[in-house]
């Protein structure tokens, strides 16, 4: 019990056997916003010379190749791509589609219409 309150300070022993453990998370919120509110990206690894740059140049000119996670996040950006360019193209076509549902209901709207009883004999004089 004395070992375990000595090795981890920021872990409490309770009377009832358990161990809490007490966190302040404010920090990280106020530093998150104070990057948003800089029009900085809220996770500072995300983006950047450091994480977009490259980490050497050939002194002759020929392009370095991609790292292990720039090509993971350069596929991952085309798959998203890909997605938003799927996505688009069935709301295009759902779009679509409701406006030949409403057209048709139209057109047989009219077709009753069109067919309803026409007036006979003197009726027809009168038009």
């Amino acid at each position: 019990m004395n070992t375990l309150t000595k090795g981890i300070s920021c872990l409490t022993y309770n009377k009832l056997n358990t161990i809490t453990r007490s966190l302040s998370c404010t920090s990280a919120l106020y530093i998150k916003q104070w990057r948003v509110n800089r029009g900085l990206s809220v996770n500072r690894t995300a983006e950047g010379i450091l994480t977009d740059g490259q980490d050497y140049t050939f002194l002759d000119g020929r392009p370095t190749p991609l790292l292990q996670k720039q090509k993971k996040r350069m596929l991952k950006h085309q798959e998203y791509a890909n997605q938003i360019v799927s996505m688009c193209s069935e709301v295009d076509f759902a779009k679509q589609r409701h406006q030949n549902s409403i057209r048709a209901k139209e057109e047989e709207r009219e077709a009753i219409i069109s067919n309803r009883l026409k007036p006979k004999g003197k009726a027809l004089w009168k038009k």
